[in-house]
């Protein structure tokens, strides 16, 4: 068999204090998943319930360094995350299934266009173009769920050029981490080297070329990216 033109290299991730690296099978993210976050946004998080979607993974940007502005935007937002690493997957997976699957956790960030994200939400459109594009979500290195602490229950803080601008829990996930595997197991075969952005807390907003950001999660990770 000859391919057509050369085959893409697999997107890999690196796993902390290991010469290991863990491939990228797709990437799942959670939308709406803090009720503070929500209400930031205009909305009624009981009216309102964690939505699931999806990123290419030759999006990521692994490791700290240059983030690349993209076009299409004039309001481009951070939004801290705590992401989940699988190790296994299946179907209608239980509670103990779902935590025997994760090999780890990482710091991520989901960039978003929310002027584009804004434009499609009024025309009831999907917000693919709001969520992905080149660069659009940055991933530190995965730290195994052994030496991860709680994850669960965890402080995330997101701070820009220094300042903070996200402080908060990962235990005021609407969806916790396992609810949401758990729930998007009975949707789709969950499988090895998927990634879970799990959502991100109140207190996003915009940044510019030359902004550094820098996402601490307690125990977890430490990722720091600049604009470009």
């Amino acid at each position: 068999m000859r391919f057509v033109f050369p085959a893409a290299k697999p997107v890999t991730v690196p796993v902390q204090d290991s010469d290991q690296l863990f491939p990228v099978n797709r990437i799942f993210c959670i939308g709406k998943n803090y009720a503070d976050h929500v209400r930031e946004m205009g909305s009624d998080p009981a009216d309102t319930p964690p939505c699931v979607f999806m990123k290419p993974t030759d999006c990521l940007k692994v490791g700290n360094g240059d983030l690349a502005y993209p076009s299409g935007t004039e309001d481009l937002h951070y939004e801290g995350e705590l992401v989940v690493a699988l190790g296994a997957g299946g179907k209608n997976l239980d509670r103990a299934a779902v935590e025997a699957a994760i090999f780890g956790y990482a710091a991520g960030l989901d960039m978003t266009r929310r002027d584009v994200q804004a434009g499609l939400k009024d025309r009831r459109l999907p917000w693919d173009m709001a969520k992905s594009f080149d660069d659009c979500a940055a991933i530190s290195a995965i730290r195994p769920k052994s030496d991860a602490g709680n994850p669960q229950a965890t402080n995330l803080k997101l701070s820009v050029n220094g300042a903070v601008k996200q402080d908060d829990t990962t235990a005021k996930m609407i969806w916790p981490m396992v609810d949401a595997l758990e729930h998007l197991s009975t949707l789709i075969e969950l499988k090895a080297g998927d990634l879970l952005f799990t959502g991100t807390p109140e207190g996003v907003g915009q940044v510019v070329r030359g902004d550094r950001m820098d996402v601490v999660i307690a125990d977890v990770a430490e990722l720091s990216v600049t604009l470009k």
